[in-house]
């Protein structure tokens, strides 16, 4: 399977800079991935989708600000750090750039010395690894210098920072949000609730392959990174629940269904638990537990695009994106949502 598979043209003016002021009120496109036949709705209509006994399933990662602009100390040169992964207690996983000028060794200052950081190693990848000394608390100090790791493909300043965030995000440690959760606000999650849908709460860090491009011909010769992940033994019984009653499934987000996919076994049960994944989805997987997937729309070429080719088919989901770009539907991040059906 070919990487060029996956390809599609996509004019600029289509990717959303901005959240809408709304966020239940982007469009959403109803695909039923057995027929092909689309549907136009806003995402407020989603409950419509939704019966009592199903079960909505959500990712519950919070985005960390990650993202800290400082200077080396001996030149003053301007450095930006990505925060990627905690490796202990001041010790992180980054993505430096400008990368070549932060050899071991080198130091970087944030915030006029209020925190500082050393590469003390450089990982797979050119990642390098800073161990960072500071007063204080280090989640207050994050607030106080970060900013949130926006996407290279958004140019605009985000005003308000909880636009990249969802309404229900918990747990600290992501580095993108889970963006198909973006659309939910509190009013619409409670009318789900209302309506007899079981809400399952997982959790997945979103790590920098999401932007990552895949850079092999052969899709099958690309490598996944790793992202933690964890479920609580509850959430998972609401899971296998509804599906013993026969509730669907309806997984919020590719992040929500690579860890479902991970954490279950042949026989579709889900077992809660915490670790790494490095599952690839493609076509030709077979989903062992969702029934309905909610997405927003992917870049071409990406593991995100493989993910929801595989849910339906490629053939079916490059003809549904053509019909969103003809649509004029708003691509990527904070623009609109698909449910596949």
């Amino acid at each position: 399977m070919k990487l060029s598979d996956f390809y599609y043209d996509l004019p600029q003016e289509l990717i959303a800079q901005d959240p809408l002021k709304n966020r239940s009120e982007s469009r959403l496109m109803v695909l039923d991935r057995k027929t092909g036949e689309l549907k136009h709705k806003h995402f407020y209509e989603i409950i419509d989708y939704l019966n009592p006994g199903d079960c909505l399933v959500i990712n519950d990662t919070k985005v960390i600000p990650a993202r800290l602009m400082g200077v080396k100390e001996d030149t003053g040169a301007s450095i930006e750090v990505l925060l990627l992964k905690r490796k202990s207690e001041k010790v992180w996983e980054t993505l430096v750039r400008p990368g070549k000028k932060m050899r071991i060794g080198a130091r970087v200052s944030f915030g006029d010395g209020l925190l500082t950081g050393e590469v003390t190693d450089i990982a797979a990848e050119g990642n390098r690894l800073i161990r960072f000394e500071y007063d204080g608390i280090w989640e207050e100090l994050l607030d106080q210098l970060g900013q949130m790791p926006l996407p290279p493909y958004i140019t605009h300043k985000l005003d308000d920072k909880n636009r990249y965030q969802t309404v229900y995000a918990k747990h600290d440690g992501s580095a993108a949000a889970p963006t198909a959760g973006l659309h939910f606000t509190e009013e619409l999650l409670s009318q789900i609730n209302e309506k007899g849908v079981e809400v399952a709460h997982v959790t997945l860090h979103v790590g920098l392959g999401t932007f990552r491009p895949v850079k092999v011909d052969n899709i099958l010769e690309h490598h996944m990174h790793s992202e933690f992940y964890m479920v609580e033994e509850e959430e998972a019984a609401k899971i296998n629940e509804a599906k013993e009653r026969g509730g669907k499934v309806v997984s919020v987000g590719t992040t929500s269904t690579r860890t479902l996919e991970s954490v279950s076994d042949e026989n579709g049960i889900v077992h809660g638990g915490s670790g790494t994944t490095e599952i690839f989805i493609y076509p030709g997987y077979q989903f062992k537990v969702i029934d309905s997937l909610i997405t927003n729309f992917h870049l071409p070429e990406s593991t995100l695009l493989m993910l929801v080719s595989a849910f339906s088919t490629r053939e079916k989901i490059m003809e549904a994106y053509a019909a969103a770009v003809k649509e004029r539907y708003r691509f990527f991040s904070f623009g609109d949502a698909m449910l596949i059906v």
